[in-house]
C-alpha cells in the first residue's frame, strides 16, 4: 500500500463509549479528537490517503469500538495491521505497556493505564477538570507515538527519538 503510515489508539469511558481518538500520520502531526469532536468526517478526512493503519489489539478493541459507536468500519476502508499479533510472533507478550517495557520504550505518563484514563475522563466531565483532560490527552499521545516506535522496532528500523532506545 502506498501512502504514509498511520497509528490509531482510542480511550473509552466507564460505559465503553469513545472518549478520545488519537491518530498519528507519518506525514502530519497527531490528531486527537475527544468528546463530541469524534465524528466520522473528522476521522475519514485525517485518514484520507494513508497506506496502512496500525493499532495494538485494534482488531479486537479499537476498530470494533469505532465501528460500533460511529458505524465507521476502518478495516473495510484501509489496510490495517494489528501490531499485537506481530509482537506475539516475536515473543513479546502482554498488553501494550508490557511490550513497551520489554522494548525499553519509556513514557512520561508511566503509571497511567486504561482504568485511570476512564477516571480522568470522568473528572473532566464531572468537574470540568482541565488538568485531567490534559493528562488524558498526553497519555493518548504517548500511546499513539509509541505505537509508531513499536512498529519501527518490529520492522528492524532504528529508534526514532532520543531517550526511547534501550
Amino acid at each position: 500500500m502506498t501512502g504514509p503510515r498511520a497509528y490509531l489508539d482510542i480511550e473509552t469511558g466507564y460505559d465503553q463509549s469513545l472518549t478520545v481518538v488519537g491518530i498519528l500520520r507519518e506525514d502530519r502531526d497527531i490528531l486527537q479528537l475527544y468528546g463530541r469532536a469524534i465524528t466520522v468526517p473528522a476521522i475519514e478526512a485525517y485518514l484520507d490517503g494513508i497506506g496502512v493503519l496500525h493499532t495494538y489489539n485494534g482488531h479486537s478493541f479499537d476498530l470494533p469500538r469505532i465501528k460500533g459507536e460511529l458505524g465507521l468500519d476502518l478495516r473495510k476502508r484501509h489496510a490495517c495491521r494489528d501490531l499485537m499479533r506481530d509482537c506475539w510472533r516475536k515473543r513479546l507478550m502482554g498488553g501494550f505497556k508490557a511490550v513497551e517495557r520489554q522494548l525499553g520504550i519509556t513514557r512520561q505518563t508511566d503509571g497511567v493505564d486504561g482504568m485511570m484514563a476512564m477516571a480522568l475522563w470522568a473528572r473532566w466531565l464531572d468537574a470540568d477538570d482541565a488538568e485531567a483532560l490534559r493528562l488524558l490527552l498526553h497519555y493518548n499521545r504517548e500511546d499513539v507515538e509509541n505505537l509508531a516506535e513499536v512498529r519501527r522496532r518490529l520492522d528492524g528500523e532504528s529508534p526514532a527519538a532520543a531517550g526511547k532506545a534501550p
